[in-house]
């Protein structure tokens, strides 16, 4: 049982925490709390006490994270439960995700209720099996939760007087976790586009036609599920009835979102998510994952429709990034905390006195219309957030102006409020970097460069891409975090497949040899290390990762990507390039283990929806061989077109190093082009313009 508690912490305490890497971590290095990182040592000290494990799972930019250090975490009182009960272990869900993940499913699977962040679970210390948890609890009694000091109190005198009852409490949750994931489809299965119509007309069915997003508020950006319609309409646009629903619901979303709170109006860069309906009052932080999958989504938007909004949004949101979250090395870091100044949203919501105050007369009376300060605070019924509230050719209309000098006025006040702004105390930024995430914004900019012919965003990926490569490439194997100081932790799969993804897209902007013989390089890590030799798929874990208490495999896309979905479609795309089957049929096995799910929930697969399609009708590679000149002047009027299942390759006529499939594609003197699709390349066409007849054909 108990052995006598740890003495009280003294004044200006230090845990173990403050050896971390993680900001997160590091926050909570001087909590009276005894915290301790995840590790043997932390289990070890439990098992010789006797202590069950509070487990404390967040990141650095979350809200509620925050409210419940500093309600409890930083209170004497509550500090003294948690050592005397317990050995107390944090967790950045950033760095460790698959901890969070299990936990997570399991605080579900315990309560029947959602999970969240913070996510609060208590251990047996032998197995680190849950038997209890929750994400919030306040520090007195509200909100329908007991406090947080009432749940130590009890959850302590439940594991002294029930140890039978954890133990087959426990076992019972294992077994569960092992029947989450049903068994493959069977080998002869025939794969069908089925699961994409469905998911179209789920998507329907959940659409708010005002305002955009699926379902009620809260709401989501969800940016898979919009480039998914995206590429429905195109799949139909051909056609007698092309999906303009698709369309409409894809770009009305899109519209809605970058005109709304959820958009930073002056910075750019969009934030967590929206607490209402209209995209209007965000939760205010910004993500590094989120920015990177809308920047490729507004991009895709700009070609798509050829409106020139989304491209001004994708690129705002592509210069914010550069601006304020790259290291100087090239790589980015992972978010901008929702609190500063002592609250959230504090740095961007204003009061209407301290924007007339610093705009001039003609600039405020343009800008108050357009971003809602003509009418009553919408932000804490004190403080305006902006949004747009009306259109500048009706602003321009009340005004005596033309929409373009309604324009002007506008951008003259966005610009003088932005630089005030800056001089305001800025939010918190979490200076990890992330493997993965930092290839979502890769992947991001490489789209951007190519839709919005930009070539400073392919500049700054291709830096990121590097900073990758010379800090958590080790040894042909990736390294799922570092900081300034250290690179540490084995990737994960989704680090090996959104990172394989992006050099993929990147070799569209700018072709370069070595970077896809490491993408080769990341697939082989995959296939020797993560895939279910069994049941097909990816586990999100290696197989020679910590052994912890499930080895999650799951299809379904949630706030980034699923690692599956990516992983498949990127083996699609590499096995018809390089005429690689291995990686068709790792595809294949990895769609039929999916197939359960996508065809039990569709609407929840956007990602693995589109590997399916790619699978169905195998992308078409078009490869420019010739003079660098000429043949970037093909790539970039190629780019002019959406066409979400074609890959061009523009590789110079000199290039070394080649795959035999590439090589095969040989230059001839001026520029040609080679299209091929499936299995099948045709003879090499020697102008543009028959280049594009036979695109068309």
């Amino acid at each position: 049982m108990d052995a006598s508690p740890p003495p009280d912490p003294a004044p200006g305490h230090t845990n173990a925490l403050a050896h971390e890497t993680s900001p997160y971590l590091r926050q909570h290095a001087h909590n009276p709390v005894d915290w301790h990182p995840w590790g043997e040592a932390a289990f070890e000290l439990a098992r010789a006490t006797g202590r069950p494990v509070h487990l404390s799972i967040g990141y650095s930019a979350c809200h509620w994270c925050h409210v419940l250090a500093h309600e409890s975490f930083e209170d004497g009182t509550t500090a003294r439960l948690l050592n005397q009960h317990f050995v107390n272990i944090k967790v950045d869900r950033e760095e460790r995700p698959d901890i969070d993940r299990i936990y997570q499913l399991a605080q579900q699977l315990l309560t029947r209720r959602s999970g969240g962040w913070p996510l609060t679970m208590f251990l047996t210390p032998d197995d680190r099996r849950p038997f209890f948890g929750g994400t919030y609890f306040p520090p007195e009694p509200r909100f329908g939760l007991p406090s947080f000091r009432q749940v130590l109190t009890r959850v302590a005198e439940y594991y002294r007087e029930h140890q039978a009852q954890l133990r087959e409490q426990s076992a019972a949750l294992v077994q569960m976790f092992e029947q989450l994931s049903p068994p493959a489809a069977p080998a002869d299965t025939v794969l069908t586009a089925a699961p994409i119509a469905d998911a179209r007309q789920a998507a329907a069915a959940a659409f708010d036609r005002h305002f955009g997003g699926f379902g009620p508020a809260p709401k989501f950006p969800h940016p898979q599920l919009l480039a998914r319609l995206l590429r429905d309409w195109h799949a139909t646009s051909g056609g007698a009835v092309p999906d303009l629903h698709a369309l409409f619901m894809a770009t009305l979303t899109l519209r809605r979102m970058g005109e709304g709170g959820l958009n930073d109006q002056l910075g750019g860069g969009f934030f967590r998510y929206s607490v209402d309906a209209e995209w209007m009052i965000p939760h205010f932080e910004k993500m590094l994952y989120d920015n990177g999958q809308l920047l490729a989504v507004y991009a895709e938007a700009a070609i798509a429709t050829g409106d020139p909004f989304y491209a001004r949004i994708a690129a705002h949101t592509a210069d914010w990034a550069v601006r304020e979250m790259r290291a100087d090395g090239g790589g980015f870091y992972s978010s901008l905390d929702a609190d500063s100044q002592g609250g959230e949203g504090r740095f961007y919501v204003w009061s209407r006195e301290q924007v007339q105050e610093l705009l001039t007369g003609a600039e405020y009376a343009a800008f108050a219309p357009r971003f809602g300060l003509d009418a009553a605070p919408n932000f804490e019924q004190a403080w305006h957030h902006l949004y747009v509230r009306r259109a500048l050719d009706d602003v321009g209309g009340t005004l005596g102006l033309s929409a373009q000098a309604a324009g002007a006025a506008v951008d003259a006040a966005r610009a003088r409020l932005f630089a005030a702004r800056g001089a305001r105390a800025r939010p918190g930024r979490d200076e990890k970097f992330l493997t993965a995430w930092n290839a979502l914004m890769i992947r991001g900019l490489a789209v951007a460069a190519l839709a919005l012919d930009r070539d400073e965003f392919a500049a700054a990926a291709g830096d990121a891409l590097a900073f990758l490569r010379a800090r958590l490439w080790r040894n042909g194997r990736l390294l799922a975090t570092a900081t300034l100081e250290r690179a540490q932790l084995h990737a994960y799969l989704d680090d090996y497949a959104f990172l394989a993804d992006a050099v993929l897209e990147l070799q569209q902007v700018r072709f370069v040899p070595a970077e896809l013989a490491f993408a080769r390089e990341l697939v082989e890590v995959l296939l020797a290390h993560f895939e279910d030799a069994r049941d097909g798929g990816f586990f999100f874990t290696a197989d020679d990762h910590e052994q912890l208490i499930h080895r999650s495999k799951s299809f379904a896309d949630e706030a980034t990507p699923a690692g599956n979905a990516v992983a498949a479609r990127v083996l699609l795309r590499l096995g018809h390039l390089l005429g690689e089957t291995r990686y068709l049929s790792a595809a294949g096995r990895t769609l039929r283990a999916a197939w359960p799910s996508l065809a039990q929930q569709p609407l929840g697969h956007p990602g693995m929806l589109t590997a399916l399609e790619e699978w169905l009708q195998p992308p078409q590679m078009v490869i420019l061989r010739g003079a660098p000149a000429q043949i970037d002047a093909w790539r970039r009027q190629l780019a002019r077109v959406y066409a979400p299942r074609r890959m061009v390759l523009a590789v110079a006529a000199d290039a070394q190093d080649l795959p035999e499939a590439l090589a095969a594609r040989a230059p001839r003197g001026a520029a040609v082009a080679y299209v091929c699709e499936a299995h099948t390349c045709g003879p090499p066409l020697s102008s543009l313009p028959e280049l594009i007849a036979a695109l068309r054909r």
